[in-house]
């Protein structure tokens, strides 16, 4: 009986490595065509750090570039030594391993090496954790074991099962959140998404919210006393296409929709992935969604959904941008926040928080965001813990704005 289970395990292993394919996707399944054409004239963000060094340097910093990046031992999180484990069963292991210069995610069937695929790119800036991809020809796929940084422990990646398998595979909608551009090589033959492994750029970096820089730069190369260059307030093609688009400057739906084409839920594209640029309507690209009640609105993905029902977005014109600055990173920026909330909640505008008169200013300047907007627990984004059968949530923050009653006694009893 040993050696039958031991055979099945080893031809899925070998089916794997030689197929290597799933169809599986992270938000829909269908395969999208090739990037339109046009879409490639990047100059990448070290261009942009000769006349913008002071923001390039702070967004070096920021989750934004971190959300992918090439695996390295300054870029990976997690123990490649003492506890490098995830062990599946009696019989079979999986193991997180440093080879040389090299990282790696092998599979062990009784001890033996079965199957071993390298750490290409890590996702995520570790603060929340880190998933890992790895290239097979012109695909991609998630390694099965994530840094979940919450319990500080290798698990099972979100996505798969208390299965060992190594083809979750990573499509074009995944990247065009995750990193700047893409170039899609899919055709009527591919058995999944396929891209080409030059033509990439990593991280979210300056042309993913500004749009591709390169005719930019040419033209103040160019022209550098000529005003026609610099950012539009709409289109960038308005000024005959070698404008930047500057989100602070076009109008609020056109902010809006830019930050929603990542932090907007599920959406479902109409279009081929990386299409849309800054500036663009959005449901241009993707099918109009229905909007749901908070309460169903998962923290992880979709906080433009959650900020749209709050009554802060409802009753002015905010933006994201209204309380965040996407080249830094805010994570350690509790009481800037604060300043945010405090320029609509004062007392001269009688909409000051309740609690002003019996609790000290300190206290509410510290715990703005974490009595209104809470960390919870996320539904999509849930790893499987070693010995655990039922999986771990990772907390984010909502950003659905509203008196949550039972937090703030936490909050507030944490502070007396």
């Amino acid at each position: 009986m040993i050696t039958i289970r031991k055979y099945y395990l080893i031809a899925g292993l070998i089916a794997i490595a030689i197929f290597g394919l799933s169809l599986e996707n992270c938000s829909q399944h269908e395969k999208a065509p090739a990037n339109a054409a046009g879409q490639q004239r990047f100059a990448g963000s070290q261009s942009c750090a000769r006349c913008h060094k002071d923001i390039y340097e702070q967004h070096l910093q920021s989750f934004h570039h971190l959300t992918s990046t090439p695996a390295n031992a300054q870029t990976l999180k997690g123990d490649f030594d003492s506890a490098n484990k995830f062990i599946v069963n009696e019989h079979l292991l999986i193991a997180a391993e440093k080879k040389q210069d090299s990282f790696y995610q092998t599979a062990y069937s009784y001890g033996e090496p079965k199957l071993s695929r390298p750490f290409n790119m890590v996702v995520g800036s570790g603060k929340r954790g880190q998933t890992s991809i790895y290239w097979f020809h012109n695909y991609l796929f998630q390694l099965p074991l994530t840094w979940f940084s919450e319990t500080n422990e290798w698990t099972i990646s979100p996505g798969y099962s208390r299965k060992v398998d190594f083809n979750r595979s990573i499509t074009a909608r995944c990247l065009e959140c995750h990193s700047t551009y893409f170039q899609e090589t899919t055709n009527k033959d591919s058995k999944a998404d396929e891209f080409s492994r030059t033509n990439l750029i990593l991280g979210v970096e300056c042309e993913k919210c500004h749009g591709p820089g390169l005719d930019h730069i040419a033209f103040e190369e160019r022209n550098p006393a000529d005003n026609a260059g610099r950012a539009s307030e709409h289109n960038p093609a308005d000024n005959a296409g070698h404008a930047i688009f500057n989100p602070a400057k076009g109008t609020r739906q056109q902010s809006l929709d830019l930050c929603r084409l990542c932090h907007g839920g599920a959406l479902t594209k109409s279009k081929p992935s990386f299409s849309f640029q800054p500036g663009d309507k959005l449901f241009d690209f993707f099918y109009p969604d229905t909007a749901k009640p908070a309460s169903q609105i998962d923290v992880h993905g979709n906080q433009y959904g959650m900020l749209a029902a709050s009554k802060c977005f409802k009753n002015s014109q905010m933006t994201c941008l209204s309380c965040h600055d996407a080249h830094k990173n805010e994570s350690a920026l509790a009481v800037q926040f604060y300043v945010k909330c405090e320029a609509c909640h004062k007392s001269t505008t009688h909409n000051d928080c309740k609690l002003a008169s019996t609790v000290s200013r300190e206290v509410l300047r510290t715990n703005c965001i974490n009595c209104h907007m809470p960390e919870e627990a996320s539904k999509a984004i849930m790893v499987i813990r070693q010995g655990q059968e039922i999986p771990t949530s990772a907390h984010m923050r909502a950003h659905y704005i509203a008196v949550y009653n039972d937090i703030s006694k936490q909050v507030l009893s944490v502070q007396k």
